[in-house]
């Protein structure tokens, strides 16, 4: 098994640890819903350190992803769209890559194919999936300007889900 595998197998299993000691199931309300979003650092692709705690103050759509999650690929355009729709409103999409190290070109030329013009950031230490209990890909958060976690889809996001839609929508309120 690669260190890799057993990374994601310990956070695959601290996640559902997490769900169980507070009385949900997986396919309950993921763990953080109406807690404070945990401050993670991830990097900018240029290199420079960014906090996420630097975007309090402004509606947030954290979307966790990595340019082999299939998922991802096809959720992509549908953050795009809600980028260009929302930004105006003051949402603030931000995209945290997982992929390892050395993985910058890949990271570039998913940007480029998929047209994406909201932030993007890297953690190829995987630190940020730690801190939101997170065993797959993709996870999107929506993060209220207070910092407290809103609403959140362990999976892929769908187009038209009643739910999400309505969580973004109060938290540009």
């Amino acid at each position: 098994m690669s260190r890799l595998s057993a990374r994601r197998m310990r956070v695959g299993a601290g996640a559902l640890g997490l769900l169980a000691a507070v009385g949900c199931a997986p396919s309950d309300a993921p763990a953080g819903v109406g807690m404070l979003a945990p401050d993670v650092t991830a990097l900018t692709l240029a290199g420079d350190t960014v906090a996420l705690s630097s975007f309090r103050g402004e509606p947030l759509l954290l979307n966790l992803w990595a340019t082999w999650c299939v998922p991802c690929r096809r959720e992509t355009p549908y953050l795009q769209a809600l980028h260009r729709r929302w930004s105006e409103a003051g949402l603030r999409v931000v995209g945290i890559s997982l992929d390892q190290r050395g993985f910058g070109r890949e990271v570039r030329k998913f940007i480029d194919e998929f047209g994406v013009t909201y932030t993007v950031l890297r953690d190829p230490d995987m630190v940020v999936s730690d801190r939101y209990a997170v065993a797959g890909l993709p996870a999107t958060f929506l993060i209220e300007r207070t910092g407290t976690i809103r609403h959140a889809v362990l999976g892929p996001l769908e187009e038209g889900d009643r739910k999400f839609e309505a969580a973004l929508r109060e938290i540009l309120e």
